[in-house]
């Protein structure tokens, strides 16, 4: 009789990714599954207590103590976020292990794990830079070779407008924005399998037309049909995470606002943007959470803790504050003087 606890785990982390798979994550984040579960694996292979070969390591060996040791050396040069990433995928590959009879329980609940800040948002900095940049990449830029400023306009205005991810932005179809004028939306594929739908405003509306106008008289009407990419390359093919990435930094650079741009962020900066502007102008957390397509309203929450958190230090930088210091003699002194008439 076969014993499932030697089967091999390479093997059950193929299993498991193909399930994955089914929910339609983005490549970068099935990438990051397979990263985290194979360097816990491969720590435990390497134990000096119990070497093993990688290749044909059993389940069985992946116990509570062996992955406490594994954790404990892969946390030491890493950030805390990074640490609990891997912990929530190891603990969702118990999960399916339990489920399947693989094993009989799931160790992880005996697993330190950090507990892992929400991250800050990283909206581009200066008050008018969205708008400077959208100016900008308007422009005809005759120092470019093939310039074509309504793609590059709308793949702004799609970020800045409507807060779309980048994998969103890949995935999107011309027949992804539909309705009538005036009443356009965008249906976007979100993370996690979470579909949602996010109106488009009658100025990202036209923007929108401009670019497939464009786009027909480059490559000809029938490449702009209901199923193709919405987002191009300048050769007509679908645009790919790179060159999309390529394309947000190089309209930085035409803007000249590269050292406005909080590090690490690129894209996501524009769709940070897009959601702190809407806590500043009264936006609920349920409200950014629809829009953004969160899986917690505690990270939609944040971006409105950190906007009025924003606003506090703006007054208080306000040099006329400084001008109340010593306008009184006491501290103790009534605002408001009694009547004693």
């Amino acid at each position: 009789m076969h014993d499932k606890g030697d089967e091999q785990v390479l093997t059950l982390v193929e299993e498991v990714l193909a399930a994955r798979a089914a929910r339609k994550p983005s490549p970068h984040t099935l990438q990051a599954y397979r990263r985290d579960l194979l360097a816990i694996t491969r720590l435990v292979a390497e134990d000096p207590a119990t070497p093993l070969p990688l290749a044909t390591l059993p389940i069985s060996v992946i116990t509570t103590r062996a992955l406490r040791a594994a954790f404990a050396r892969f946390a030491a040069p890493r950030a805390a976020a990074s640490i609990y990433r891997a912990w929530s995928t190891w603990n969702g590959f118990f999960t399916f292990l339990v489920a399947d009879g693989i094993v009989a329980g799931n160790p992880m609940s005996a697993v330190d794990k950090p507990n892992a800040p929400l991250p800050l948002p990283k909206p581009l900095r200066g008050e008018d830079t969205p708008e400077q940049l959208l100016t900008a990449v308007a422009r005809d830029d005759h120092r470019q070779r093939n310039p074509w400023p309504e793609r590059d306009l709308a793949v702004l205005a799609l970020a800045l407008c409507a807060g779309l991810r980048l994998s969103e932005l890949l995935a999107l179809r011309v027949g992804s924005v539909m309705g009538r004028p005036g009443e356009r939306r965008v249906e976007v594929a979100g993370k996690g399998g979470r579909p949602r739908v996010v109106p488009v405003e009658p100025e990202l509306d036209g923007v929108l037309t401009s670019y497939l106008d464009s786009r027909g008289r480059r490559f000809g009407a029938r490449t702009v049909r209901p199923d193709s990419a919405l987002l191009v390359d300048r050769q007509g093919e679908p645009l790919r995470r790179g060159g999309l990435q390529y394309l947000v930094d190089s309209c930085y650079r035409r803007a000249g606002i590269t050292d406005r741009v909080p590090r690490g962020a690129r894209l996501h900066a524009l769709r940070h943007t897009f959601a702190t502007r809407l806590a500043e102008d009264g936006a609920s957390a349920s409200e950014i959470m629809w829009l953004l397509g969160h899986a917690s309203l505690t990270t939609s929450q944040n971006y409105i803790d950190v906007t009025a958190g924003q606003q506090r230090a703006a007054v208080r930088a306000n040099r006329t504050n400084r001008a109340l210091v010593g306008l009184f003699a006491s501290a103790d002194r009534p605002m408001i003087e009694p009547d004693e008439g």
